[in-house]
């Protein structure tokens, strides 16, 4: 049974502020009591003065108000994340009702402006595919969900990555939890930093000299006790103190190496301890996730044993800021011996390491894809066929429109006949459909549901020019950008995947002559290499490139027509080239004298 997404999550943010009220009583009485502790041990210091029953009273004072403030420490945690689960409900809430564009994360990072079609189908940015569907918390889940979205995966992987999708969507809990602890993870943790050190060249280990160092931490103890003991004079201590300071000055180098800038890699391994407890406790069905799942626990333990064991040695490290510690370890020679240890661990688990981040990023990113699947429950998944190219989509509409006001059409494309030729008036939908045939294609070559009735395709290579700007910094003129994208699409034709061309006002900047010959020969080019795609123009003598090529291009259009004065648009697709514009009656529209 398919379950309501903004009612279960109306159901859980209930819940979830409910339990934040009653831990905020509790944080307010708590806040009250440590209040009332400090009062009365100030009081009865006053009262009783200096008497033995004042130094018994602020003791029992002084260990109440320790236990209150660990309890609310606790308490405080909880609270945090009580906090944190309302807010991840209140976003899920806000996308089901359409209310997210701006609430979430942009990844303008990712966005490269020599991408085929990244600018051109809003994949990044305010009011994005991104925006929309990104839940992922660490930047290795961020980074996966984006790597998906720019470059199309083989058909074996998305059938695997749908499975993956349909089974964790509605995970609620599990969902809700790596939200929660991801949130904290995001802030400390730099997976790429944190890669970095774990897949770094192996640091040679001096072993010949960590024997010595051992020989002359048990030769200290010795001799020190000998001393002590009355058995021999200072001598023999003195002399092996020096050995020592010679020992670590000899792995000096070694040590450095190797501890310079330990503490954030362990901290940020540390801080995702909790995420992969939480992630080794589930259990799944799909192959993806079971494969995903196993790689968190390779060796039959979970990653956080080995993490733990890696933190003590961080924190014992950390303790030389203590006198006493700080002797202790300089006879022990502490920093050459943890460094050897913390080496050993690296070469043991540095690859695991990677193998963790690697698998925890995919499921972050299949729990974003799963989320907007579960939010999107009428969004069918596509199929896919090996051989190509095709684009069959019926009734598909802009995913990122509200679902009541996406106009929804038809459209095929396949070896015979290869592109659609698209004309109407300004505002009439034409780049709008264009970045509606693109989007679905991102989503399903992703491994996302679509917006549409059904849809079937092969793999595609998706080249746009739509959103094509002029640069100043490079000193481009936008026709120069145009035919510099146009070069880029062509060479995208050239490779094994079939290419998806979308084409907006082809060659706009130039006079009809030229245009009519520069669109023809490059949509005859693309034609040749096996390519499908949609050209869109409102000249009307570019309906004659589809005449020319007939029966591999086909002429459409989309039109508009009058309401009481106003221009209006039903946006839907018909057979042949639009007969009239409607650039004279928006001009008059808007008040210009025409």
């Amino acid at each position: 049974m398919t379950l309501d997404p903004q009612a279960a999550y109306e159901t859980r943010v209930a819940s979830r502020r409910a339990e934040l009220v009653v831990l905020e009583q509790r944080d307010r009485k708590l806040s009250l009591a440590r209040g009332i502790v400090a009062a009365i041990a100030f009081v009865a210091l006053v009262v009783t003065g200096s008497r033995p029953t004042a130094v018994v009273g602020l003791i029992i004072a002084a260990i109440t108000f320790v236990a209150l403030v660990i309890v609310h420490e606790r308490l405080s945690r909880r609270l945090s994340r009580a906090r944190r689960r309302v807010a991840f409900y209140e976003t899920s809430l806000a996308r089901t009702r359409g209310d997210w564009i701006g609430r979430g994360d942009q990844g303008l990072r990712f966005l490269d402006p020599a991408h085929p079609n990244a600018i051109d189908l809003d994949l990044f940015g305010r009011g994005s595919l991104y925006e929309r569907m990104c839940t992922a918390r660490t930047h290795a889940g961020q980074e996966q969900l984006a790597a998906w979205l720019l470059h199309p995966s083989p058909i074996a992987g998305l059938v695997e990555r749908q499975a993956a999708v349909r089974e964790i969507g509605p995970r609620l809990d599990l969902r809700e939890d790596l939200a929660v602890l991801g949130l904290e993870a995001q802030r400390a943790v730099d997976s790429t930093a944190l890669s970095r050190w774990a897949a770094a060249p192996p640091v040679e280990v001096p072993q010949t000299l960590r024997m010595v160092a051992f020989a002359l931490s048990g030769t200290v103890v010795v001799t020190l006790l000998g001393w002590a003991l009355g058995f021999w004079e200072a001598a023999p201590f003195q002399i092996v103190t020096i050995a020592v300071a010679i020992c670590m000055w000899k792995a000096r180098g070694f040590s450095a190496q190797v501890l310079s800038g330990i503490g954030r890699p362990v901290h940020d391994l540390q801080t995702l301890t909790e995420i992969f407890d939480r992630l080794g406790a589930e259990r799944f069905e799909a192959p993806r996730l079971s494969h995903l799942h196993a790689a968190l626990t390779a060796h039959g333990e979970p990653p956080s044993r080995p993490i733990a064991q890696l933190g003590r040695w961080l924190e014992i490290h950390e303790s030389k800021s203590n006198v006493f510690f700080a002797v202790i370890s300089f006879f022990l020679l502490w920093d050459l011996q943890l460094s050897a240890a913390i080496e050993g661990w690296r070469r043991r688990h540095g690859h695991d390491v990677i193998v963790w981040l690697q698998a925890l990023g995919e499921i972050e990113a299949l729990v974003s894809i799963g989320a907007y699947a579960f939010e999107n429950p009428h969004d069918p998944f596509p199929t896919f066929e090996e051989q190509g190219p095709l684009f069959e989509g019926i009734g598909i509409g802009h995913a990122l429109l509200p679902v009541t006001r996406a106009v929804r059409n038809d459209v095929r494309l396949d070896a015979s006949r290869q592109m659609l030729v698209i004309t109407g008036s300004n505002m009439s939908g034409k780049s709008t459909f264009l970045r509606t045939v693109g989007i679905n294609t991102v989503l399903a070559l992703s491994g996302a549901p679509v917006r549409a009735t059904s849809l079937r395709l092969s793999p595609l290579a998706v080249g746009a020019s739509i959103r094509i700007q002029d640069s100043l910094q490079d000193g481009e003129s936008r026709f120069y950008a145009e035919i510099k994208r146009v070069r880029q699409i062509l060479d995208i034709a050239n490779g094994e995947t079939p290419l998806l061309f979308l084409l907006d006002e082809i060659f706009d900047g130039t006079n009809s002559a030229e245009r009519r010959v520069g669109a023809e020969a490059v949509v005859r080019s693309l034609l040749d290499r096996r390519a499908v795609g949609l050209v869109t123009s409102h000249d009307l003598a570019l309906a004659e490139i589809a005449v020319s090529l007939t029966p591999r291009a086909l002429n459409v259009h989309f039109e508009d027509h009058l309401e009481e004065d106003r221009m209006a648009f039903d946006y839907k697709i018909k057979p042949g080239p639009v007969q009239r514009g409607n650039a004279l009656g928006l001009m008059r529209a808007v008040g210009l004298e025409v």
